[in-house]
């Protein structure tokens, strides 16, 4: 009688099964065609999924401390476009030159993995849909309120050592306070409907990121430009804007909690959440 075939020939005979050798094309050339094939929708949700999962069983203390170091990166963001606008000629395309500065914060957030609110909103919602449990939305809404209040106590941080300190000449502390005065002159209706957009764009590149590979420093700054080209509004980089304002006499913080925060944090949970992250599941829940 035969020996019965090993586990290792039965894999291979079921992957020469699965992947029938085309005309022309090698063995080793169908493993060149797996490695650059796209990952497939719900590979991409389980991704995001597990990455919220994780998250939410970090400690209290790792989230608030990655949540502050988040908010005082973010402030490079506002820094940055600052700079480029204030070395700009006052032309007409000078915006789509200085709106590349605000991608700076992002990138510093996002590739340093520190927590930014704006990603919650997709990454530990879609566990609590796929599992919508009493102990899951406690857990979300654990390490929303956690994250949060780290990412405002971060900005409120940088805001006050830019403004406090001579860390920053004059000229440029001049073109921080003029972003930040344009960035709060919108009233409540534009502000949250802006902000859902910001919600959605943070959301969808939360979801290209794992199929990114390389190309992550570019998937950021792409999604970011566009936040800052288009004018909407992110709860965690304008609330620079906002905190600056406060503690130079612009605005009062009563103003920047009623005109600013609560719109914005609404409209990137909505944009981010209800949308984003809701169609993200509809997409999958069949098939998982």
């Amino acid at each position: 009688m035969a020996e019965a075939n090993s586990p290792r020939e039965a894999d291979d005979r079921a992957a020469s099964d699965r992947h029938e050798l085309p005309p022309g094309v090698s063995e080793h050339e169908i493993e060149d065609i797996e490695d650059r094939a796209r990952l497939r929708t719900p590979v991409i949700y389980e991704i995001v999924r597990r990455e919220g999962e994780t998250e939410m069983e970090r400690p209290i203390t790792s989230l608030w401390w990655s949540g502050v170091a988040a908010g005082l990166s973010i402030s490079f963001s506002l820094l940055a476009q600052a700079a480029l606008l204030l070395h700009l000629p006052d032309v007409p395309w000078r915006p789509l030159v200085s709106s590349f500065g605000y991608s700076v914060g992002f990138l510093i957030v996002v590739l340093a993995r520190q927590q930014l609110f704006t990603e919650n909103t997709v990454t530990v919602v879609l566990p609590v849909m796929a599992e919508l449990t009493a102990a899951n939305v406690r857990r979300l809404a654990r390490m929303w309120s956690v994250v949060f209040a780290a990412n405002m106590t971060g900005t409120f941080v940088a805001a006050l050592f830019c403004t406090v300190t001579p860390v920053l000449a004059p000229d440029l502390r001049a073109a921080m306070l003029e972003l930040s005065r344009a960035g709060m002159a919108l009233g409540w209706v534009e502000m949250l409907f802006r902000a859902v957009g910001a919600g959605f764009l943070i959301a969808a590149m939360v979801w290209l990121i794992p199929s990114a590979e390389g190309a992550q420093f570019q998937v950021i700054t792409m999604v970011t430009y566009l936040i800052a080209l288009a004018g909407f509004a992110h709860i965690v980089a304008g609330s620079v804007e906002g905190f600056m304002l406060v503690l130079n006499g612009g605005l009062t913080i009563w103003d920047m909690i009623g005109r600013f925060i609560v719109p914005v944090l609404l409209g990137n949970i909505i944009g981010g959440t209800a949308l984003f992250a809701v169609i993200s599941y509809a997409q999958v829940m069949k098939e998982m």
